[in-house]
């Protein structure tokens, strides 16, 4: 049976381990120590690397895992990664026959200019272009890629279990009560998330389905997003692409 267990690293990523007692693939291993250690308390050998993006604190323990063991690196065909053996992009798709798991890939840039994305078996691995009741910063791409991107993981299926690669759930949440403060479906939700980490659980892996009710990044054509949008621009904001553009502007500079 197919195991997701979150490997914490640094101050508040998570290095996805997929397992089935045996056999193991981690996605986005920014350090390697985490991944060995985790592997020699559960036992576990590593056949596989899956990489969603460049950033260091995603790729950064690749090296340090290609000494031990002779495996292939999943990535993003359009970045610059040197440890990945095998790069994909949308169309492509990555078969881990140990596990076993077959992964379709998805071009989803915007937080960087060749993010790709995995799902299967109603699992996303979305690294830093979906979170927990947000999205990622745009460091190289514009609000359209963005939006577009994550219109289209808002297209899986609504039981698809989202793992993103950071544990930024509450943040975003106290930012979504702001947007929409008169939406039940964010109260509650921080109340659940806030019980979670109270017992130092993590708030994830989400749904596509909770995320629709409450990520303010997927509700650009609801009436009270679009409100706040205009409310925080000071001018109208005339399509989902403008939304998406004024609230993302918003959550980098809200602090709370």
């Amino acid at each position: 049976m197919l195991k997701i267990f979150p490997i914490p690293a640094f101050d508040d990523n998570y290095i996805w381990a997929i397992h089935n007692n045996h056999e193991l693939v981690v996605v986005d291993p920014g350090d390697a120590e985490p991944v060995l250690d985790y592997m020699k308390k559960e036992k576990l050998k590593l056949t596989a690397i899956l990489i969603t993006h460049h950033h260091s604190d995603h790729i950064g323990g690749n090296s340090g895992l290609l000494k031990h063991f002779d495996i292939p690196v999943y990535g993003p065909a359009h970045e610059k990664i040197s440890t990945v053996t095998h790069p994909l992009e949308e169309g492509d798709e990555v078969f881990l026959l140990q596990l076993p798991l077959k992964l379709q890939v998805y071009n989803i840039p915007g937080h960087t200019a060749g993010h790709i994305a995995y799902y299967g078996a109603n699992h996303l691995f979305c690294g830093d272009t979906l979170f927990g009741c947000g999205c990622g910063r745009l460091f190289e791409g514009t609000p359209e890629q963005m939006h577009t991107s994550l219109q289209k993981l808002a297209q899986l299926p609504d039981k698809t279990e989202v793992y993103c690669a950071h544990e930024y759930t509450l943040a975003n949440i106290r930012f979504a009560k702001a947007v929409e403060p008169l939406n039940s479906d964010i109260i509650q939700r921080f109340e659940h998330d806030q019980h979670l980490r109270n017992q130092g659980k993590p708030t994830l892996p989400s749904t596509i389905s909770i995320e629709k009710l409450t990520n303010p990044f997927l509700r650009c054509t609801e009436p009270a997003v679009i409100a706040a949008a205009s409310s925080y621009k000071k001018a109208a904001t005339p399509d989902t692409v403008s939304v998406f553009a004024a609230i993302r502007e918003w959550k980098n500079n809200f602090h709370q």
